[in-house]
């Protein structure tokens, strides 16, 4: 290859004074003029330009003829790469929607509609179910009563003025006649349904004995029973039908008592406490069987099964726990929760267990198999509270309520 180029101290000088400083164009100008003048005395051989002869192998030539005629890509910026791999990812619009029943407006299918719910300004802590109603507990003073029966779920009723700083406890008997609900202000009223229409029962905190400091409560099956467990950790029961004197004072160790539940047959009272213990007492002894060890963490809801085989229990330990009511064995554990569990829920038939996590997962999982076969994620807020449907048909339906201030619901077992 023959190559002919400049002595390297011209070009050398030239391009050093061009990038190297910045002149005025006054200055650049008469440089460059003083320079052309002075080339007459430069050869001219040197002015020429120079011939250039490459000489390439035949089996090269055509990847050096594209590489000749190879143009340079466009770069591709961060953002242009951004939106191709975003391609598709985006918000999807919302097809599931319908129209209120109640005010005309649209809303979401599964979703009560949110101009009638408007009054829960605040986060709804509970949900009580009966066959025809589903009664809310928020931060405000009011509880909301949602019909059960009608598709589109509305609003059919407003107890204003239920507790002066909110609610956070409600809870139903099987019947769906008498309802009871527990205030931040620490009392407790008792609610009964006639025609439709639920109205106060003519009692509060100050006529029911001992009944200071309950924070969680539950119903029996036939409305006659009213159990509470305390902040000191006691577990007191009161008859309803007999003046509502207290009947029974179950002690523990004194931990705060976080929730509460009754067996559907009325054979066991189980507690879950803040420092993770689990209490089951029985009824008609008045003894405590079992203590059931697992959580050390605190316990946020407990549920019996409805045969009462099971009793389910979980909280920030972020596991669900299932143990045999007759042998106070742990039979299950259930994991799967990335957060706090607040709320769980057994189907009628015994077959589903449902759940729901401070970080909006809600879960659905198979007593059989040991497994959760749906979850839902909806929403990013504490979920507080879970409950399932009156059956209708084969399937059953679930609600769900929490931070986001609403009330979603899921027509079938495993699915939205």
């Amino acid at each position: 290859m023959a190559l002919r180029v400049l002595p390297s101290t011209a070009p050398s000088r030239v391009f050093s004074r061009v990038f190297s400083s910045w002149e005025s164009p006054s200055s650049a100008v008469g440089r460059w003029s003083r320079f052309f003048q002075n080339s007459a005395m430069l050869s001219p051989n040197l002015l020429r330009p120079a011939a250039l002869s490459l000489n390439i192998p035949g089996l090269l030539s055509d990847i050096w003829d594209s590489v000749l005629r190879a143009v340079p890509k466009k770069k591709t910026s961060h953002m242009k790469k951004r939106h191709r791999q975003m391609a598709g990812k985006a918000l999807k619009d919302v097809k599931n929607l319908s129209t209120c029943s109640g005010c005309g407006q649209v809303k979401r299918a599964h979703v009560l509609c949110p101009h009638c719910v408007s009054a829960h300004p605040t986060d709804i802590f509970s949900l009580a179910v009966t066959d025809k109603h589903i009664l809310s507990a928020s931060g405000t003073s009011s509880l909301k009563v949602h019909s059960t029966i009608d598709p589109d779920f509305p609003l059919v009723q407003s107890i204003d003025g239920a507790h002066k700083v909110g609610c956070h406890h409600v809870v139903t008997d099987g019947n769906g006649s008498r309802a009871v609900s527990v205030g931040f202000g620490g009392e407790i009223v008792i609610w009964s349904c006639n025609d439709g229409t639920w109205s106060m029962d003519g009692t509060t905190s100050a006529e029911i004995t001992g009944s200071t400091e309950v924070w969680a409560v539950a119903l029996s099956e036939d409305g006659q029973y009213l159990a509470g467990v305390s902040q000191d950790g006691h577990i007191k029961v009161w008859d309803l039908r007999a003046n509502r004197q207290q009947i029974r004072d179950h002690e523990t160790k004194g931990s705060f008592g976080t929730c509460l539940d009754l067996s559907a047959d009325g054979r066991f009272i189980a507690s879950g406490h803040e420092n993770g213990s689990v209490y089951i007492f029985s009824t008609e002894t008045g003894r405590m069987p079992f203590s059931l060890s697992g959580l050390v963490k605190p316990v946020r809801t407990v549920a019996f099964s409805p045969g009462g085989k099971f009793l389910a229990a979980a909280g920030d330990s972020k596991v669900i726990v299932l143990y045999d009511t007759s042998s106070g064995e742990q039979v299950a554990s259930l994991s799967g929760h990335s957060a706090w569990i607040l709320s769980l829920s057994w189907s009628d038939s015994g077959e589903y267990l449902l759940s729901g996590s401070f970080d909006g997962k809600v879960k659905v999982w198979s007593i059989d198999t040991r497994s959760c076969v749906a979850t839902h994620s909806e929403t990013e807020k504490a979920v507080w509270s879970v409950r399932w449907l009156p059956k209708a048909g084969k399937t059953q339906g679930f609600a769900t309520a929490g931070a986001n201030r609403s009330i979603s619901f899921y027509r079938e077992a495993t699915g939205g």
